[in-house]
């Protein structure tokens, strides 16, 4: 498959990734009595990765995410040469999300974008948490993220289950982080949204690429340490 094609189906299941994930966020969460709420967000999130790595898993391996892709590139399992092309592609296609969210959004009578999605620390932070905390916090999940998708994806591990393992883990670094940071583990989906919230989402955005680069390498780097073989 030429690296080409391979873009491209990162770009279209970023895109699959943040419209299913942050659209759930933006469009049916906060409904009164009826939104979906953090855990249904937390399933979105997990729903967009299992679905588009069955879908594109066999051309791309299914990254939707720099972290991840970086993480692969130090834990051995992905060329650093295709590095920039699998980036782009994933950034571009959060960005195309965005744009779509932002357009069916705002076609709501009183519509306001708020925080539109978008990560943040301290006061852009869902529930106030400081600058040490969501840094510790990104950096862990992402980490923890890295070392599951090395491990189930393994050629040691079970065979057809790695989507529904990797899926599952990202649902559950949403329970557990929407309040810190309202979840990134991914600088592409935090660009997208910040960069139509805009304000202090965009001078925050720094943190959402850094410590989940941070996370990614460590979580592969020790993944590869415990399934060595002696």
């Amino acid at each position: 498959m030429s690296l080409t094609k391979r873009a491209l189906a990162e770009l279209i299941g970023t895109f699959w990734l943040v419209l299913g994930g942050c659209g759930s966020a933006v469009l049916s969460a906060g409904i009164p009595d009826l939104g979906i709420g953090y855990l249904g967000v937390s399933f979105a999130f997990g729903l967009t990765v299992v679905t588009m790595a069955y879908a594109i898993g066999h051309i791309s391996g299914c990254h939707l995410n720099p972290a991840v892709s970086i993480g692969l590139v130090a834990g051995g399992r992905f060329k650093s040469s295709e590095l920039p092309h699998y980036i782009i592609a994933q950034v571009l296609g959060a960005i195309l999300a965005a744009s779509i969210i932002w357009c069916i959004a705002s076609g709501q009578a009183g519509f306001s974008l708020g925080g539109f999605a978008a990560n943040g620390y301290g006061e852009a932070s869902p529930h106030g948490y400081a600058l040490h905390a969501a840094f510790v916090c990104e950096v862990v999940m992402t980490a923890v993220f890295l070392f599951i998708i090395m491990g189930a994806t393994d050629a040691r591990a079970p065979a057809g289950l790695a989507p529904l393992a990797i899926g599952l883990t990202l649902t559950l670094i949403h329970l557990i982080s929407i309040p810190v940071t309202n979840t990134s583990v991914n600088p592409a989906r935090s660009t997208g949204q910040a960069l139509f919230a805009g304000g202090i989402y965009l001078q925050q955005l720094w943190l959402f690429w850094v410590a989940p680069i941070i996370g990614g390498i460590i979580g592969a780097l020790v993944y590869n340490f415990v399934a060595k073989k002696d």
